[in-house]
């Protein structure tokens, strides 16, 4: 079956092989608002072909959207092209997740598949810190319902602002600084990023503990969640970069895939 998450900045989507929990291949590329569903089925085609895969071995697909003009585009390419019905993440599927914040229509799909993910894997209180473009941290009860969360500007977005802002700065790719104390202004950039959002991880985890309980168990998923985790693994439990397509495959099932 095909998962796919609609970001803001990129595209992840997977397959699953029948039967199976974990994801058996995945891609990754740039979210253009503009695309047709010709232009997505052309894309996903020749992604799928470079690993051997065919639509015709696709039974279904499921797909959750922070671009909402985006989802009809991919319930078009998987009419045309997959021969079957896309189910898209929103009000009229099942989540097994009651939705505990005063608009549920609020809730962003993305968000809701993470917390429906991780409280499946833990069983008990959960959050859910999620590098996208923006970075969101999401609350599961011990009882399985959604609580809310945080909503902090992005790594990606950060930097881009950072240079458009400042003449002089430049944009910096993110990677582990060699110091504290960066000395040339690419490092000190790097090294702002990188320990000032670890600062902010800590302190907001450390916060939603004292609110949840000690016990609470916390997963970081998302496009930068792996650069980020060596700064941050005192206060992560896990990282998983698949957390969301987990997700969506559990959706799926829940309403008869």
């Amino acid at each position: 079956m095909l998962v796919v998450d609609v970001g803001n900045t990129q595209t992840h989507f997977g397959v699953f092989d029948a039967g199976s929990e974990r994801v058996a291949e995945d891609w990754r590329f740039a979210t253009d608002r503009e695309s047709t569903s010709d232009e997505i089925a052309a894309l996903l085609a020749n992604l799928l072909a470079l690993r051997g895969l065919a639509f015709a071995d696709l039974g279904g697909s499921i797909v959750s959207s922070t671009v909402p003009q985006l989802n009809d585009q991919w319930r078009t390419a998987a009419s045309r092209y997959l021969g079957h019905e896309m189910l898209v993440v929103g009000p009229s599927l099942k989540t097994g997740m009651p939705i505990r914040i005063e608009n549920p229509y609020e809730v962003g799909a993305d968000r809701l598949v993470n917390a429906v993910a991780a409280y499946a894997r833990v069983g008990s209180t959960c959050v859910v810190v999620d590098f996208g473009t923006a970075i969101t941290y999401d609350a599961v009860s011990s009882g399985g319902e959604y609580l809310g969360g945080i909503i902090t500007p992005g790594i990606e977005i950060s930097l881009e602002a950072l240079s458009a802002r400042a003449a002089k700065l430049p944009i910096v790719e993110l990677s582990e600084p060699r110091a504290v104390i960066g000395r040339s202004t690419v490092e000190a950039i790097r090294s702002g990023i990188a320990f000032g959002f670890a600062g902010q991880v800590e302190g907001i985890v450390r916060r939603l503990r004292e609110e949840l309980g000690e016990s609470t168990r916390v997963i970081a998923t998302g496009g930068f969640s792996t650069v980020m985790y060596p700064f941050i693994k005192e206060t992560i439990d896990e990282v998983d970069e698949f957390l969301t397509l987990t997700g969506l495959r559990l959706i799926w099932k829940l309403n008869g895939g």
